[in-house]
Order: structure tokens, then sequence, then C-alpha cells
């Protein structure tokens, strides 16, 4: 080939790759302000796990342990414990309970499959999603901060209407 064909074909490559970046100069951004303005995250979003209570405040986890066996990661942690007060004043809704629940954020993929697992519906994905820290050591959340009654939710983002679309970057406006 000559120069001079190597060199129109690379100034219409250059033209063409051009007029797709100035096509989408008048469209309008995506770009989010965060923290500013709240992030949208779906409705079946995985955040930070939740470990729920029921309606008088027990705990709803029985230390069944088929969290932890169906966590790929190994990331979960749980203490049994037998409770063998009356049921008014127990502090879950058996006679077990469990006494340590740690999930390693280190290791946790968030794949959902600890939510899948419980026979209670004690632990589930919350949509806290600000999990950065600067010690790989505060990424061991224990029960306290696990605890659907303790836990401190971000006020940085919105949940999704079901109709919603969010998801696609490429969505045409």
């Amino acid at each position: 080939m000559s120069i001079i064909s190597d060199i129109i074909d690379s100034t219409k490559a250059i033209i063409k790759g051009m007029s797709i970046t100035f096509a989408q100069i008048p469209k309008e951004k995506w770009t989010v302000q965060y923290p500013d303005d709240p992030v949208t995250v779906q409705p079946r979003y995985r955040g930070q796990h939740l470990l729920h209570v029921d309606e008088l405040g027990r705990e709803k986890c029985v230390a069944c342990f088929l969290c932890a066996a169906a966590c790929p990661s190994d990331c979960i942690y749980i203490i049994a414990e037998d409770d063998p007060r009356p049921a008014e004043e127990r502090i879950g809704v058996d006679e077990r309970f469990a006494r340590v629940y740690n999930i390693d954020y280190g290791r946790c993929i968030f794949c959902g499959y600890c939510v899948e697992a419980c026979p209670k519906d004690a632990i589930t994905h919350g949509y806290n999603f600000e999990l950065s820290v600067y010690s790989r050591a505060d990424l061991l959340k224990t029960k306290d901060d696990l605890l659907i009654t303790k836990q401190k939710q971000s006020p940085n983002y919105r949940v999704a209407f079901s109709g919603e679309d969010v998801d696609s970057e490429y969505k045409e406006i």
C-alpha cells in the first residue's frame, strides 16, 4: 500500500470516530453528582446484609448454619447458643440463637446464596452500598453491625420504582 492511501484511510477513521463523539455531546448526561444527589438502585440490589427481628424485637436467626454452609466464599462465621428461658424472655424466636454472627466483607462476593438458604428469612440484602473502610479489619461486620434495628443506613440512595429502568448505560433518551 502507498503512504497516501494509508493517510486517507486513517483520516476517514478519525472523522468517523469524531462524528460519533460529537453526536453524543448534545444528549442528556447520566452523571450522578454523588453524594449531593442520591444514587438510584434497583429493588433487587444486593447491598450490606440485614439480620431481621420479629414483631416483638426478637432475632429471627436460629443459628441453623445453612447460610454459612451455602456461602461459597466461607465468609460467614456463627456460634450458636441455647436459651432455656421462657419464650417471652428469649433473645431469639426459638430456643437456639446466634451468639456470634460475623460476615467478613473482605471475602463476601454478594452472591445471595445465604439469603436463599435461610429458612426463617432472618438474613436479607439491604441497600447500603457504602462499605469502604481504611483498614481491612473494619470489613468484619458483627451481629450488632448487621441487626436491622441497629444498622445505620446511608441517606445517599433511592430505590427505583418497579417500572423504572436505571440499569442500561446505553439507553436511548
